[in-house]
């Protein structure tokens, strides 16, 4: 592993065992099927693509809340893979997560500093000038009140239970967050506020992001690289730059294709590109390229071989057999 990256994924799989119909024996749902991804020092990486295609399993698997099927996590160095519990904790400080729902992520029943105050109970840290005023610290940080402290999260905006969200992740001064769609439950208003919240804190802690989320104009935003998954396998990696800018996979040019221009001329002038049928279940993917029975592009080829993931350009992968030209969207 690259000492400028922090995180990288190597064949990462995650495959669960389900009860299929009536109970007549078990089903593997393959979830995330062989991915490798990289997320560098201090870059924030998204993660994209349809509901189902298995983001937020990469997210909770790589925080080691789901157990890897197959394939290698290495953290800062350091392969995690096969790591147990109870040797896992010395690393569950320098990666946090931000889910995505603030109303059930935070337990009612206890106050922020309470919520806040578990993780330095938990491994056993003392911050300099004590918890109270560590905690009171956090809470101004993320813009919220420090004399809040006492106060219980339904007292609270939904913006503001995520930023409370936020500043339990940022207490043990991590170098990775995972952020699983962390402003999809959020107003619109509110959203830009988070948004540009995490991205002031990453220029501030020297942070690095697994931004995870289906909201193309968000992860425009935020990310300095974009993955475009599908069916848990990877279609596209490039920048953010490249990939908004010349989509060379026929899910990526579709999905773009959805997002909203704010200009009307050239809203109306550009091609909208209308996926037709339904998302294959994970359960029984196809044979050959995921995507091949909504390709509208689809060849002989693309149904019985898998195409693999090739670097087009520095900055650019692609697995697809039959790539859009380049050009822009």
């Amino acid at each position: 592993m690259s000492s400028d990256n922090i995180l990288e994924l190597q064949g990462l799989k995650k495959h669960f065992k389900v009860h299929s119909t009536f109970g007549r024996g078990k089903t593997v749902v393959k979830a995330v099927d062989g991915i490798d991804l990289v997320v560098g020092r201090g870059e924030t990486v998204g993660l994209v693509g349809e509901s189902g295609c298995g983001k937020t399993t990469v997210g909770r698997t790589v925080m080691k809340i789901y157990e890897p099927t197959d394939g290698k996590i290495i953290f800062d160095g350091v392969d995690i893979t096969d790591l147990k519990r109870r040797d896992m904790k010395a690393y569950r400080s320098k990666m946090q997560m931000i889910f995505q729902d603030p109303f059930s992520s935070l337990n009612p029943r206890h106050t922020v500093g309470t919520i806040i105050e578990a993780a330095y109970i938990i491994h056993k840290t003392e911050p300099i000038g004590g918890r109270t005023k560590a905690i009171q610290n956090l809470l101004e940080r993320v813009g919220l009140n420090p004399e809040h402290i006492n106060r219980f999260p339904h007292e609270f905006s939904g913006g503001q239970r995520q930023r409370i969200g936020i500043a339990r992740a940022l207490a043990l001064t991590p170098k990775l967050i995972v952020a699983d769609e962390p402003v999809s439950a959020l107003d619109v208003s509110i959203q830009a506020q988070v948004v540009n919240l995490l991205d002031d804190l990453q220029k501030e802690l020297g942070l690095s992001y697994l931004f995870v989320a289906h909201d193309l104009s968000v992860v425009q935003h935020i990310s300095d690289r974009v993955v475009v998954m599908y069916l848990g396998k990877v279609m596209e990696i490039a920048t953010t730059t490249e990939l908004f800018a010349n989509p060379r996979h026929p899910y990526t040019k579709a999905l773009l294709s959805a997002v909203p221009i704010p200009d009307p001329i050239i809203e109306r002038q550009r091609e909208r590109i209308i996926l037709t049928g339904d998302l294959p279940s994970p359960a029984n993917p196809p044979a050959g390229c995921v995507f091949s029975t909504r390709c509208w592009k689809v060849q002989d080829r693309c149904v019985s071989e898998a195409p693999i993931p090739v670097q087009i350009s520095p900055n650019h992968t692609l697995a697809c057999h039959f790539p859009e030209p380049a050009g822009k969207l």
